[in-house]
């Protein structure tokens, strides 16, 4: 069994220019549009923006090992290119599909407005907008990422994310779909179908038919990877397990799981949404990578310190050559 960990989240406010020499987690921007989350010099997962996707996405997604615990698309489906690794999508935005890749949709990267380094998290915020096939803006989408390490080289992804109508728009309508918003594909050897894994989720129902469609408070995906090469490789157990805050509308989320390796939260399943200029979607997901198989009591830990972690804030900053500034609200 993991240790707790409850008492290894802490409020977390950014620190000042020049606080540390060389900080524990690090927001590294590289070249091909492409940005690094690091810890003690180790790379956990990789942001994708560049403009030749029809959306950005992570990957890899590591495991504590090093392994990658995500894939990009399906195993044995080439019309499911569309899956890769972890990344935000949704089936109709305003009457326009962004889940395929065939659509002529996009969701492009603006700007990035904030990579913060420390000694307890990195923090990247970033603006993105959904544009048609005309390259008409429908949504706007602010993205704030904490990478938080954990004991054993687990680690935690979380996402604050905020929906807005853009600037041509007085309001969004999220159409009812079980696509949307963040999605993660596994590993082969993770998946039910096509590797040795097991779904499981919050309340202690196992595989996709026991699953599919209901609400939860998280889901977990579990299984055997392989780490090392030659006669250092050996195949070790891990997993992803994947969050829903409380403080989101709908919670608990119903969602959308498959046996060929990928979960999603699907907060339209059952109904649609409308954002309006007063009104914004927040939400907030967690992503636990973990070691060996899933453990009940480690995910309730997990659970607990993200319901009662506060959300981030974006400002603007006063420091010098510093425009835009996340903190943990206080």
């Amino acid at each position: 069994m993991r240790p707790f960990i409850t008492l290894l989240y802490v409020l977390l406010f950014p620190l000042s220019a020049g606080s540390q020499t060389v900080p524990e987690n690090e927001v590294i921007p590289l070249p091909g549009h492409q940005v690094s989350f690091q810890s003690n010099g180790h790379e956990k997962t990789r942001w994708h923006y560049g403009p030749e996707y029809p959306r950005p996405f992570f990957f890899p997604f590591t495991g504590p090992s090093g392994a990658n615990l995500t894939r990009i698309g399906h195993p044995g489906a080439p019309n499911h290119d569309h899956h890769r690794s972890v990344w935000f999508a949704h089936h109709k935005v305003n009457g326009h599909n962004f889940w395929a890749d065939t659509e002529g949709t996009q969701i492009r990267q603006k700007q990035w407005l904030a990579y913060q380094d420390g000694a307890t998290e990195a923090l990247m915020a970033t603006l993105a907008g959904w544009y048609s096939k005309e390259n008409v803006e429908q949504m706007e989408q602010e993205t704030i990422t904490a990478l938080i390490p954990l004991p054993n080289d687990e680690y935690a992804l979380e996402f604050q994310i905020t929906f807005r109508a853009p600037e041509s728009k007085t309001k969004v309508e999220l159409e009812k779909t079980n696509f949307g918003f963040l999605a993660v594909r596994v590993a082969k050897t993770i998946s039910e179908h096509f590797g040795n894994g097991t779904l499981t989720n919050s309340e202690g129902a196992i595989s996709e038919q026991q699953i599919f469609g209901k609400p939860a408070k998280w889901m977990d995906y579990s299984g055997p990877v392989s780490t090392g090469v030659g006669e250092n490789r050996k195949e070790v157990e891990a997993g992803i397990t994947f969050f829903d805050h409380p403080d989101n509308p709908r919670y608990p989320t119903h969602w959308h799981v498959r046996r060929d390796g990928w979960m999603g939260a699907s907060f339209c399943m059952n109904e649609g949404w409308t954002i309006t200029e007063s009104s914004p979607l927040v939400l907030r997901y967690l992503l636990h990578s973990h070691n060996g198989r899933y453990d009940q009591k480690s995910a309730a830990e997990v659970a607990k310190a993200f319901s009662e972690r506060p959300g981030f804030q974006l400002q603007h900053r006063p420091e010098p050559h510093l425009t835009w500034g996340v903190n943990r609200i206080q």
